[in-house]
């Protein structure tokens, strides 16, 4: 295993490698796995183009072998994006024409750190000599391919550097917009106005429907798109002990203490097989009878099962204790004796200085500087115990400064040799200075803890062969059964539970609290899962799922259950709109607040940047009607963020001319410095994509 853990490594080095040029901040790690080819050759297609399985399922494949960790759907789905984002990309190159010389792809090939700081290709001066690189893959024909596909993530980068510099060259900031912005921080409105908030309607005043729901993120497809989806409910038989085979463990368990007369097949005798209480050696004892292996480390108290805790630990060297429940297991311990200190509590402030290698130094200080400084900060504490934590707070240069230095408990030899000796050989409370490779520690020792050590056998609680086809049985007859029955029906005769639906998308793989379960998502996409399908599924160390399709949504819109939280507020204020401007009648404010039951309000100075006025927040759109009122004109109702607004416009104030507006156009460049990275959403937002991969079984 050790030898695959550095192949693995190694491999993920070389892939990091190939994959560290392309599209440095847009697009992630490269590269990913794939699945049984259907009749298409296709995964997918982007605005027309093909992303053949083939080369896909060699790119998944990479990424799993990668050593990052990550799930086959995972490395499935970086992948997917990783092909959409180079597709639309290079169709934007192709558009433009863009083109990479040789030279610009050595330079891309050299900020590679494992070829532009390879010492193969460096010369006597350390630096990268191209000469000495042709001349290594002309040398090793066999690394050609290595090369070749370097080349090709070299060229899709300086691609990609040529493509970015040109869409930073074109967002710019003109002199009118920095005047545009300035009129909107220094012009100033004040203006009259009745609002009728939509808070003083109820909302059980109005409802809103599904089909209104659906007709609204239609209208705002952009907005709400959504891959499909389907929604899924099912009952999970847990393959798990029963109470009778619960009892038998405890049974065996109890056995085991006791010795017992066995058949000898070879000597045609009984044998004498000594019991936990007698055995001769406890450690093989328990190597040889638990589901645990023998565990020589000490534990403190607080480590061992809290109801047990006080007898397992006051067990004297020989006795035994059990059989006693811990978690899924019956277990029986005997003592090997205790011991004092085996972890020990500690806090302490770090003042490191320079060199060493400690990355969060609140200052710059030589040796003698920090040495001094922890002299004066032990005085302190030596003056006034109770400052240690504050001290550590505004002082350490640990990342233990936010617990007040705390450390908490730690076993012999993790800390370095210096800081290990003080805290194991002095008394709680005691407090001092050591010097370790990190800096000077004023160190206090906070607590310790006696450990016991036991041998202990420990035998799991799991479902017995009859239990588990037991459980086989009841969920194989709820599946046949449940396709001519109604499903929650059929569950409450059977006395079982149907879970909470779950709503997936076609590349998930968590299944609501059941982790990762691949295999259903997958079977609620086939072309026959159609609603009512209905499959039982054996889920390892879990048990039974038995799974139906709820519903279908293939709209592309984010289903509705989800959706209406959001959507729902918006609509009841559209109609709450509609119920005050019919109240809103009058041809003068007062008039109007009088028809409305409100009153008018004043708001002044408000400007365009930061549209507040009163105790309603932002209301942009009121602002603004007000801005392009003349003075003493009434408005028609607006509909605003918070309720209904007539406004009348008392005065504009606008603000001195300027003669140049450059502090106005810097900051909108500070705000639009980071455009940039908003094109490729924006190519994916406007790109017709086709998404075959759940047909290959991803």
């Amino acid at each position: 295993m050790a030898v695959l853990a550095k192949i693995r490594k190694r491999s993920a080095l070389l892939i990091g490698a190939i994959a560290l040029a392309l599209f440095a901040f847009i697009i992630q790690d490269l590269i990913g796995k794939g699945g049984i080819g259907q009749d298409s050759k296709d995964v997918g297609t982007v605005n027309d183009k093909d992303i053949t399985f083939e080369d896909f399922r060699v790119k998944v494949s990479n990424v799993e072998k990668s050593g990052q960790g990550i799930t086959s759907t995972q490395a499935a789905n970086q992948v997917w994006d990783q092909e959409v984002s180079i597709a639309l990309l290079t169709s934007e190159f192709d558009k433009l024409g863009l083109r990479a010389g040789e030279k610009h792809l050595i330079e891309v090939l050299k900020a590679d750190q494992n070829i532009g700081s390879n010492p193969m290709f460096l010369n006597a001066a350390g630096l990268f000599d191209l000469a000495k690189f042709k001349e290594y893959f002309k040398a090793n024909p066999e690394q050609a391919q290595f090369l070749q596909e370097r080349e090709k993530s070299a060229e899709l980068n300086a691609k990609f550097q040529m493509y970015n510099t040109l869409v930073k060259a074109a967002l710019y900031t003109t002199e009118a917009e920095g005047k545009l912005k300035y009129e909107m921080e220094a012009n100033k409105v004040n203006f009259a106005y009745v609002a009728g908030l939509y808070s003083t309607i109820k909302d059980s005043q109005v409802k809103v429907t599904d089909a209104e729901i659906v007709d609204f993120m239609k209208k705002n497809e952009k907005k709400y798109k959504a891959d499909q989806s389907r929604e899924i409910e099912y009952v999970l038989l847990e393959d798990k002990a029963s109470a009778q085979d619960e009892a038998d463990v405890k049974a065996k368990i109890t056995a085991l203490l006791s010795g017992s007369v066995v058949y000898n097949a070879k000597t045609a005798k009984n044998d004498t097989v000594a019991g936990f209480r007698n055995a001769v050696n406890a450690i093989d004892f328990v190597n040889s009878n638990s589901d645990v292996p023998y565990d020589s480390t000490y534990i403190a108290k607080k480590s061992l099962p809290a109801t047990d805790a006080d007898q397992l630990f006051n067990l004297a060297p020989g006795a035994i204790y059990g059989p006693y429940k811990f978690g899924n297991y019956y277990c029986i311990s005997k003592s090997f004796g205790t011991r004092a200190n085996v972890n020990v509590k500690a806090s302490h402030i770090l003042i490191s200085y320079e060199g060493t290698q400690v990355p969060n130094k609140r200052e710059k200080r030589t040796k003698e500087q920090a040495l001094a400084k922890a002299q004066a900060i032990l005085a302190q504490v030596n003056t006034n115990p109770d400052s240690f934590m504050m001290l550590a707070f505004s002082n350490s240069d640990d990342s233990s400064a936010q617990q007040g230095g705390d450390l908490g408990y730690f076993g012999p030899n993790e800390m370095v040799k210096p800081f290990n000796d003080f805290v194991f050989g002095n008394a709680i409370g005691k407090v001092g200075l050591v010097e370790t490779p990190f800096g000077f520690h004023i160190i206090k020792v906070t607590d310790k803890q006696d450990g016991i050590r036991l041998a202990t056998v420990a035998q799991k609680i799991e479902a017995s062969e009859v239990t588990s086809d037991k459980i086989f049985t009841q969920a194989t007859q709820f599946e046949m059964d449940a396709a001519n029955k109604d499903f929650a029906k059929l569950a409450k005769d059977m006395k079982l539970t149907v879970a909470s639906p779950v709503t997936v998308t076609g590349m998930e793989e968590n299944f609501a609290s059941l982790g990762n379960q691949r295999a259903i998502i997958r079977w609620a996409f086939e072309d026959d899962s159609k609603v009512g399908a209905i499959k039982r599924f054996e889920l390892a160390n879990i048990g039974h799922v038995i799974a139906r399709v709820k519903s279908i949504d293939d709209s592309g819109l984010v289903p509705v259950a989800q959706a209406r939280a959001y959507v729902e507020p918006i609509l009841k204020n559209k109609k709450k709109a509609e119920l005050i401007k019919a109240k809103m009648t009058g041809s003068s404010l007062e008039a109007i607040a009088k028809a409305a039951g409100a009153k008018v309000e004043q708001a002044a100075n408000i400007t365009m940047e930061n549209p507040v006025f009163g105790l309603v927040g932002a209301e942009p759109k009121v602002v603004g009607t007000a801005f392009a009122l003349t003075a003493n004109k009434v408005s028609a109702p607006i509909e605003g963020v918070t309720g209904v607004y007539v406004v009348k416009n008392v005065s504009t104030v606008k603000a001195p001319a300027l003669k140049n507006h450059t502090a106005y156009v810097a900051k909108l460049k500070q705000q639009t410095a980071n455009d940039a990275g908003r094109i490729l959403p924006a190519l994916k937002a406007n790109a017709t994509i086709e998404d075959n991969r759940s047909k290959f079984n991803y």
